[in-house]
């Protein structure tokens, strides 16, 4: 595959402090709605489907003529399977008068290609020039086989001054177009690379003619060089145009590696464009391609590119886990291209996390490597973020330096889209330097330019509102923010994957805190609660088609109506609402007489005592007497404690870190410290929204008290033993309900399979006995363990992906099971797991553990808890009343053993 400049052209930040001054956006630019001058051209020369005579007629150009391949990460080209039987080119007479003790050259060029498929670069592009300079003298067209896989491998690795000594040096022996093509492609792809776009086309033209008189099998990587180009003058359409026609080549002419180059190429265009969704199936499609044809470099390439696709969906966590194995591979075979361009994911990656100094690093790591290999794309890509990076440390002389020689390369380089970024960046400068006239002007500009990518006009937006927020215009300031938070919204009614829309809203968590903290300023509580909410539980409220796709893109700049003290009137309980700022949090406490703001300490400061009381909670240790219980009972629950009575029900709808934290455990400090579960009935809501529409929903259930009780499953691997005592739960809960009223799959008859075909829609109680898994960087690979399948593989999961395509009518779904809950919590989601799959697909309560559990407190938990529902309790009632039995017992009491079951209600 052709590797084209950068494919970071458009990484946009994902959080704008982070962000607002550091972001851009995605693998190469994405300019969509522009008309495209390019256009022509693809009708002058693009038409592969004539030109270059598809009629299934391959001859000996199918068997020897090398494919040429550019270098770029999200640009490769790859040489076809037939590549390797380049021996078939060579006569036999010639074979017959090798020295017999020298390999033969069907074994040299064997040896040098399987080195570049394996990404082995470095090697590759020795043993090719060794192959070169021992048969030059013997056989000239096969000697520049082998010059043609020597520049092929340099450019890979982005020695473009060595592809261009390469194939200067001899002429490609005359008449023969399965030479000449791949020479003049590979140097044309060399010159895009470095920016030298006139004579890069002149080079492909050249090419492009002589496809259109012959049939070779590596005209398809002239269309590929073609899109390439256009992709780096900023032509997107044009450039998926000429992939898309490379595409329809490979599939005729049956070039797998050309297939999977082509989709790579496709998804690069999808990412630039923000179809983060089609990106990474393009990716994954391109990837399992290569996977199937043992190239093990485009497996590489496609990794990076799917990492950085999940960064921008906002997905952190796995962007970094791919791109630091990618940048590490990379490394070893070599391929500095790959490198630097996983250095700059990582980098990204760091800043987001406020890693600055570690950022940095992998930046100027990166553009070392860019500036080594005169790549211009890159070293743009660096200085861009660069420039980014130091506003964050403010350090604005250095953000200006770096913006203008970013500014330079790409008014050189002829890309408009690319000069909007950096210049982005000398607004903010203006703007941090107090000179408001310069700052409006430049943001202004950027935001308004026709071809501003929607990422870079929500900054451009946030960045104007926080100007006019400094200069006292608040009027402006407010119309700004919400701008911006509807071109964002904008963006993301695009994003079709529930995947993908559970990560998406990090990448516009600062503009919500920012506006939410501006309009608190304002002396606008209720109007900052009802933004606030608006950014909680999206992907939830939209699956349980709480809040249209088509509201969030129409009506963005105004969320619905929302009365708070309704909600906690009709919920008959208190709520208190939490929102982590970086600046300032802030606590709700809404009650049916009153809302009350009370202003907390920042997110930084709240999240550093949860994560240590979390730890000292997973340990036997008593807790009671812990510092960290009590600075967040105080932190948390002492500013609204006078509008809580003892006893009171209380609903919490917690914030970031907070939703790994069960508040039942927090240290009431009064005469005698105790836990607040002594003070309170808990449970946890998502969202205000969601909590209203549950309770309206939850008055016309149909109350059918039938049991779903699955568990007690044949262990199905060595890492999921059977649980001991959990025949002894499933009997346990199974007394509550008459025979009648429930059905039961236990031991080999619970699989997966037998939840899904038991209609369980028509249950009002469904309970799991098993293990559970949680998987932090794909929430929705999360599952409840149980018995295999007869005659299937890894049927003994039930996904949290496949939970929720089954709707539900239940009013309780118990996940008696280790982390339930989940463990990644969702920038305005919430934790996300098994408990979210369950209210996703309807069901009204779920119960479902923090952490892992014990076999035999469980079983008498649960055993009190279908207890108390039996009397008539309700869910959160019962499963205090048995948490106390606990608590206040011998054996169980501390919160280890009854605190990471936790109440979920919302849907």
């Amino acid at each position: 595959m052709f590797r084209g400049s950068e494919h970071r052209r458009n990484s946009h930040p994902r959080s704008a402090e982070v962000r607002a001054h550091s972001g851009d956006s995605g693998v190469r630019h994405g300019d969509a709605g522009r008309n495209r001058s390019g256009r022509e051209e693809v009708s002058r020369w693009g038409q592969a489907e004539s030109v270059f005579r598809i009629d299934g007629y391959q001859g000996e150009t199918r068997l020897c003529g090398p494919r040429n391949n550019g270098s770029r990460n999200r640009h490769r080209q790859w040489p076809p399977q037939s590549l390797t039987l380049l021996a078939l080119c060579v006569t036999v007479a010639w074979m017959i008068s090798c020295d017999r003790e020298r390999p033969s050259a069907q074994q040299m060029f064997e040896q040098a290609n399987q080195e570049f498929l394996h990404g082995d670069l470095k090697h590759s592009q020795h043993d090719a020039r060794r192959g070169y300079e021992e048969f030059y003298r013997l056989n000239q067209e096969l000697a520049w086989q082998f010059r043609i896989l020597e520049a092929k491998a340099a450019l890979w690795r982005g020695l473009y001054a060595d592809v261009f000594e390469i194939l200067k040096v001899v002429p490609a022996p005359a008449g023969r177009p399965d030479l000449s093509i791949p020479t003049l492609t590979l140097a044309g792809v060399a010159n895009v690379n470095t920016h030298n776009f006139p004579q890069a086309a002149q080079l492909l033209t050249n090419a492009a003619e002589l496809c259109a008189s012959s049939s070779q099998a590596s005209c398809g990587y002239v269309l590929q060089a073609r899109g390439l180009l256009e992709s780096e003058r900023g032509q997107s359409d044009s450039a998926e145009q000429f992939y898309k026609q490379s595409l329809s080549f490979s599939r005729s002419h049956n070039d797998a590696f050309l297939e999977a180059d082509s989709l790579l190429n496709l998804g690069a265009e999808s990412l630039a464009r923000g179809r983060f969704g089609e990106a990474i199936d393009r990716s994954e499609a391109a990837h399992q391609i290569a996977k199937i044809a043992g190239a093990e470099i485009l497996e590489l390439v496609t990794q990076g590119n799917i990492g950085w696709a999940f960064y921008r969906l906002g997905d952190s966590e796995k962007a970094l886990e791919l791109s630091l194995e990618a940048e590490k591979k990379a490394a070893a075979l070599g391929d500095v291209f790959d490198q630097e361009n996983e250095l700059t994911n990582i980098g990204y990656i760091y800043m987001d996390e406020r890693k600055f100094d570690m950022g940095a690093h992998s930046f100027q790591q990166a553009l070392a490597l860019a500036e080594g290999i005169n790549a211009q794309q890159d070293v743009y890509n660096a200085l861009r973020v660069l420039a980014r990076l130091a506003l964050q440390t403010d350090d604005e002389p250095r953000a200006e330096d770096y913006a203008e020689r970013a500014l330079a390369i790409a008014r050189k380089g002829g890309n408009h889209v690319d000069e909007l970024y950096p210049m982005l960046v000398h607004g903010q400068v203006a703007a941090r330097r107090g000179d408001g006239p310069k700052a409006r002007e430049i943001l202004e500009r950027v935001k308004n330019d026709q071809v501003c990518p929607a990422f870079l006009k929500w900054d451009a937006q946030h960045s104007l509102a926080r100007l006019y927020e400094d200069e006292n215009q608040a009027t402006a300031a407010d119309l700004e923010y919400r701008r911006a938070l509807t071109t964002f919204e904008m963006a993301r009614a695009t994003v079709q994957h529930e995947d993908f829309q559970l990560s998406f809203l990090a990448n516009a968590s600062r503009i919500y805190d920012d506006y939410v903290h501006f309009l608190v300023a304002q002396a606008k509580s209720d109007d900052a609660l009802r933004w606030a909410d608006y950014s909680r539980a999206r992907t939830l409220s939209e699956g349980l088609g709480l809040l249209s796709k088509e509201h969030k893109k129409q009506n963005a700049a105004q969320p619905p109506v929302l009365d708070a003290r309704s909600i906690s009137r009709r919920a008959k309980c208190a709520l208190l609402f939490y929102w982590l700022g970086e600046k300032q949090s802030y606590l709700w406490a809404i009650t049916p007489q009153k809302s009350t703001l009370f202003s907390l300490p920042p997110r930084a400061d709240i999240d550093s005592v949860v994560q240590r009381y979390r730890k000292s909670l997973n340990g036997p240790q008593d807790v009671l007497e812990s510092g960290d219980g009590r600075t967040l009972y105080r932190m948390l629950i002492a500013p609204a404690q006078g509008l809580l009575t003892r006893g009171a029900k209380v609903l919490i709808i917690p914030d970031g870190s907070l939703n790994n934290l069960n508040f039942e455990t927090l240290v009431v400090t009064d005469a005698r410290p105790h836990f607040w579960i002594e003070d309170a009935e808990l449970a946890n809501a998502s969202s205000l929204r969601v909590l209203a529409a549950s309770l309206a929903r939850h008055n016309i259930r149909e109350n059918k008290h039938r049991l779903l009780l699955i568990g007690d499953s044949v262990a199905s691997s060595n890492d999921y033993p059977e649980l001991p005592r959990a025949g002894a739960q499933m009997s346990s809960v199974a007394k509550h309900f008459a025979a009648a009223q429930e059905q039961l799959y236990q031991r080999d008859q619970a699989t997966p399979a037998a939840y899904l075909a038991s209609s369980p829609e028509k249950f009002s109680h469904i309970h799991f006995v098993a293990h559970g898994t949680a998987s932090r960087l794909s929430p929705l690979d999360s599952a409840i363990v149980l018995s295999k399948g007869a005659g299937e593989s890894d049927s003994f999961k039930l996904y949290a992906r496949d939970i929720v395509r089954r709707p539900l009518q239940a009013d309780l779904v118990t996940i008696s099971a280790c982390y339930g809950a989940g463990e990644r919590a969702y920038s305005g989601e919430g934790l996300v797991g098994l408990a979210w799959a369950f209210l996703r697909a309807g069901a009204h309560n779920v119960i479902a553990g923090l952490w892992e559990v014990t076999d035999a407190s469980t079983e008498q938990l649960m055993d009190r808890f279908y207890d108390e529902l039996a009397q008539g309790a309700s869910p959160d009632a019962a499963l205090r009343t048995a948490k106390l039995s606990l608590l206040h017992g011998a054996t169980f009491r501390n919160p280890f053993y009854w605190a990471p079951f936790q109440l979920y209600t919302g849907s």
